[in-house]
């Protein structure tokens, strides 16, 4: 910290500089993002992009990973290894250079790599300075070279360790230090499982292993069709409209681009666009050239075959992108990302590039599979069917003034509180617990919103007919965010979405219901971390005037033992062939549904914000939750009756109720 003289001067001696790598454990998050376990994760990203580069660049073919059992990990590939000659302008090995100063790599320029995805080229000094201990070796013309640092100092210089029979190669292993994380510094298998996989897909011909000592697990991949294989991955368990994904890659002047397309039956667009294998999930010009011509070429083909006739509208793109899987891939030498977290690609030539590759190679694709192009456009045709008879349904949902009150539906008690960040919304089973609800609640912050029976599964249906069920009407109305195009999430008129079910099977179905209805047409409130399950007590224990309520059959086997061992302690003789319930000298009661709780029980249980139980709802990934509601609400009844098979020996049957 600066120090401030006594006459309140401000001068040169005041200002602190940080040289080498201070300023990244001055100030991580700068850096990556969070010290927490996004931060330690991402830090296996940094190393092992570099890694991906080199199998980009056509130098390497395979990526290993091991998360070590001392709580390193260690990342090798089979690449160049990174040059261990002196730096013309350090005066340091080019090793100890990339690894201990910033804005130090291959990716500036110089011919190093055409192609990166680390676009700011601090990755690996950051890696170092974030770790306690980190050993790199690099393996060149058969001789092993090995440096080792701590928190970002070099401990052992670069040395010449002699001959190897290791592929030549760079193989980094770190210990994230635990003074910077301190939320955890475990690695997570799975994380590292999912990034290889996606390396793979991105990256076709490259191989990917991960190995966890600690637990004995590994995972492997390799896709020779790369995103090909990617799209029929998104679409298991869909009837997809073609077998075959369409696929071109095509060079365009000093850039690479790479479409894979497969449509499926359902009613949802999943497109998934990268530049140099970073997702860029808020799009940019290349999904934006990719729609533009996908609506031109299928509107083109419509006409021509006479599937769309002279008369009628062209399809627009919401109805040509319904049912649409896609990846789009670009690879580029000067990427121009907004912001540091990359989420969207800006370079203006890139949609050219993707419109012409896709006007000319999508165009042929449909005149050469006339079959497969019919079912495209004869589906683009029902959606926009079904889109002209939902517009008026919805604009009789769609609320004018979110915060007024106007036109709220009539089942809703909504609170006093225009204020949506103090402001929740239980939404809850039966009318009965409606009733009960009602009368506990605080109704300056507590809305509710009783359901009757169970809400229309949307996996299955278009917009036109989920706009026909008054309990899902009566939820969007609520809400106040809209519905498809006309969706804005300012608009949302509660920041605590709360599903209130009983804790039996119809209650988890009926949440399953609401959540696949939030996850499909309201993503963006779910990401944003709105949504919450309450979690109704299971017993309540009554001993004497005292009265406990317990939530799950752990913690009431927990408390019993507790309480039995405490009477023992007392002196007091237990009959081991009694009910355990009265060797520990309570009553127990156990609840079957919220309707059954007077407005002080629930509202003491599960309303309370002192004591309710709230789980929020998370979408850590996306694909695998996009595979789940594909197999629990889908149509394909054998990916359903699998997927339970295979979990029913953890299902505890007196907590189902059955």
């Amino acid at each position: 910290m600066a120090k401030q003289t006594a006459d309140g001067s401000y001068d040169g001696s005041q200002i602190q500089v940080l040289e080498g790598l201070e300023p990244v454990r001055k100030r991580p998050g700068m850096y990556i993002g969070s010290t927490g376990y996004d931060g330690v994760h991402h830090l296996i990203k940094e190393i092992a992009d570099n890694s991906v580069d080199e199998a980009i660049a056509g130098f390497a073919s395979r990526v290993d990973v091991v998360i070590r059992e001392d709580g390193g990990i260690t990342i090798t590939d089979d690449g160049r290894g990174i040059p261990v000659d002196k730096h013309p302008k350090t005066g340091l090995s080019t090793l100890e250079t990339v690894l201990t100063i910033l804005h130090a790599g291959g990716k500036f320029g110089g011919g190093g790599y055409k192609v990166s995805s680390g676009l700011h080229g601090v990755g690996s000094s950051v890696v170092n300075a974030l770790s306690t201990k980190l050993i790199a070796e690099v393996v060149q013309k058969g001789q092993l070279y090995r440096i080792e640092f701590a928190q970002g100092a070099t401990t052992t210089p670069l040395k010449k360790v002699g001959a190897t029979d290791r592929p030549d190669g760079t193989q980094v292993t770190f210990y994230p230090d635990p003074s910077i994380f301190k939320e955890t510094v475990e690695f997570d298998y799975k994380w590292v499982v999912n990034y290889l996989r996606h390396q793979a897909y991105l990256t076709k011909g490259i191989y990917t292993a991960v190995v966890d000592e600690r637990t004995g697990e590994r995972a492997a991949f390799y896709f020779e069709g790369g995103i090909q294989s990617y799209v029929k991955h998104l679409n298991i368990g869909k009837d997809v409209l073609s077998e075959a994904p369409f696929y071109v890659e095509k060079q365009v002047e000093d850039s690479m681009v790479e479409v894979a397309v497969q449509y499926n039956d359902t009613y949802i667009e999943t497109v998934k666009p990268f530049a140099n294998n970073v997702l860029t999930p808020d799009g940019g010009t290349h999904v934006v050239g990719f729609r533009s011509a996908l609506t031109r070429v299928i509107n083109d083909y419509a006409r021509k075959s006479g599937l769309l006739k002279e008369k009628e509208d062209n399809l627009t793109g919401d109805d040509i992108r319904e049912g649409l899987t896609a990846i789009i891939l670009v690879k580029l030498p000067d990427p121009q990302f907004e912001g540091q977290t990359k989420n969207k690609l800006g370079n203006p030539e890139v949609r050219r590039y993707v419109e012409q590759v896709m006007n000319e190679y999508f165009a042929y694709y449909l005149d050469e599979n006339p079959a497969i192009a019919k079912k495209v456009v004869n589906k683009s045709l029902l959606a926009a069917r079904a889109r002209k008879a939902a517009r008026a349904a919805r604009d009789n949902v769609i609320r004018k003034g979110a915060l007024d009150g106007l036109n709220l539906p009539g089942k809703l008690a909504d609170c006093s509180s225009r204020t949506p960040a103090d402001s929740e919304l239980y939404i809850v089973e039966g009318d009965s617990a409606g009733g009960s609800a009602k009368s506990g609640r605080d109704s300056k912050t507590q809305a509710i919103l009783p359901l009757r029976g169970k809400v229309l599964n949307v996996e299955r249906a278009r917009l036109d007919r989920m706009l026909a069920n008054n309990e899902l009407v009566s939820l969007i109305k609520a809400l106040g965010v809209g519905i498809g195009e006309q969706f804005d999430i300012n608009g949302l008129r509660y920041h605590r979405i709360i599903i209130m079910t009983d804790a039996d099977v119809d209650g988890s179905h009926i949440s399953t219901l609401l959540l696949t209805f939030l996850f499909r047409y309201m993503r963006e409130v779910v990401d944003a971390g709105h949504v919450f399950l309450a979690k109704p007590p299971l017993y309540s224990f009554n001993k004497g005037q005292k009265k406990t309520y317990v939530y799950d059959e752990i913690k009431k086997e927990e408390m019993l033992d507790q309480l039995i061992a405490e009477r023992k302690e007392k002196g007091v003789q237990i009959d081991p062939n009694e009910d355990r319930n009265k060797q520990a000298g309570i009553t127990l009661s156990r609840f079957k549904g919220l309707g059954e709780m007077d407005a002080d029980q629930l509202w003491e249980t599960t309303m309370n914000p002192e004591n309710r139980v709230l789980v929020q709802v998370k979408v850590e990934d996306a694909e695998a939750a996009d595979a789940i509601f594909t197999k629990l609400m889908g149509d394909d009844v054998s990916l359903r009756k699998n997927f339970i098979q295979t979990r029913a020996k953890d299902a505890d049957l007196e907590e189902l109720d059955v």
